[in-house]
């Protein structure tokens, strides 16, 4: 037990999806094999304490954010450790990799990622730029465009055009029609994501955007069946891509509430699509992942229409672990626990320094 690793899971955060990543946390950090890792638990409050958390039930009842000890990882590339304590009183605590289970801005986007290139700690999941550019809706359409990948046509708008709101809603009216999907660029977990049928919605639905994001994204509709797949490896590894995952929102799309706090929300492994469908979604899922230099994990998201076209949607590089995630789900389709999905995260992670 003493030659155990301290891995730092990393978790809260200072997006929309905190409380989503307290609730992944507490599934991965569960599923550690302690007795190969320590885990280090360290929280992140809405308004950017890093705090230590004092157990797993802590995560569950939110009570972590009352600790009175600060852990914080310092950006050092000498010491590879956190600071742990408060009131004039540390230690560097050493921490030899880090499971960042953080949703949205500030943990999914490439930002945390950074600050873990600078300590020299390796880490789960992609690096800046993957991390970065998938985040961003925007650049991820470029890129996926390049590659020939059908997805949705879309418009982008930015948010200081809104003060000519009929400007754009006419440039936009003369290029699709209702209804269309507004989206912020950079908004994880269907944040601010509108559905607009009429002129009064768009409207509506672009100023929602703006106050998420300066980038804002109109798409034509896609009629056709939500599906996920999920990706690992990179780097020395070979990337593997799981089966295909359905799912059936409660509501009209699958919004944030319909993810996860609605229990007529369903999610299927292995369904029956049409066409060739099920083939086309993981090959091309690990051209997107590659294509994105992506490192250790990601889900990928698909539209399957009626005739069995594919189109692609988004990816996301750090899915969420609750319990009703897709993203542990389909590797458990494939034989692989919860547990040891975790460890072989772990081990990818700390395998990019060589460490």
């Amino acid at each position: 037990m003493e030659n155990r690793k301290t891995i730092a899971v990393l978790f809260g955060g200072q997006s929309s999806e905190h409380i989503v990543s307290c609730m992944s946390a507490v599934n991965v950090a569960g599923q550690i094999d302690v007795e190969r890792y320590l885990p280090l638990l360290i929280g992140i409050t809405e308004d950017g304490r890093w705090l230590k958390a004092p157990s797993l039930e802590s995560i569950k009842d939110g009570s972590w954010r009352e600790s009175q000890t600060e852990a914080i990882i310092l950006p050092d590339a000498a010491k590879h450790c956190a600071l742990v304590g408060g009131n004039g009183r540390w230690e560097e605590v050493k921490v030899d990799g880090v499971f960042p289970v953080l949703h949205g801005l500030y943990g999914e986007d490439g930002t945390v990622q950074g600050l873990f290139e600078l300590a020299r700690i390796p880490y789960v999941g992609c690096g800046v730029l993957s991390s970065a550019v998938a985040m961003d809706k925007l650049y991820t359409k470029i890129v996926v465009g390049r590659l020939g990948i059908r997805q949705a046509d879309y418009e982008y708008v930015k948010s200081e055009e809104l003060s000519e709101m009929d400007s754009v809603v006419r440039r936009i009216e003369g290029r699709f029609s209702y209804p269309v999907f507004i989206k912020p660029s950079n908004a994880g977990s269907s944040r601010g994501i509108t559905k607009a049928g009429n002129r009064r919605e768009l409207e509506a639905g672009l100023k929602e955007a703006g106050r998420h994001d300066r980038k804002i994204l109109v798409e034509e509709m896609i009629e056709g069946r939500e599906v996920e797949c999920a990706v690992f490896g990179g780097g020395s590894e070979p990337v593997i891509a799981s089966g295909v995952g359905e799912i059936l929102p409660a509501a009209d799309f699958y919004d944030f509430d319909a993810k996860y706090f609605s229990e007529d929300s369903r999610t299927v492994t292995d369904p029956e699509l049409p066409g060739n469908a099920s083939e086309i979604i993981p090959q091309t899922a690990v051209r997107i992942f590659e294509a994105i230099d992506g490192y250790g994990l990601a889900r990928v998201d698909f539209f399957v229409k009626s005739d069995g076209e594919v189109v692609f949607n988004e990816i996301n590089t750090m899915p969420g672990f609750t319990a009703i995630s897709m993203y542990p789900m389909l590797w458990e389709a494939r034989g692989i626990s919860k547990k040891e999905l975790v460890t072989r995260l772990i081990e990818h992670g700390l395998s990019r320094c060589g460490r």
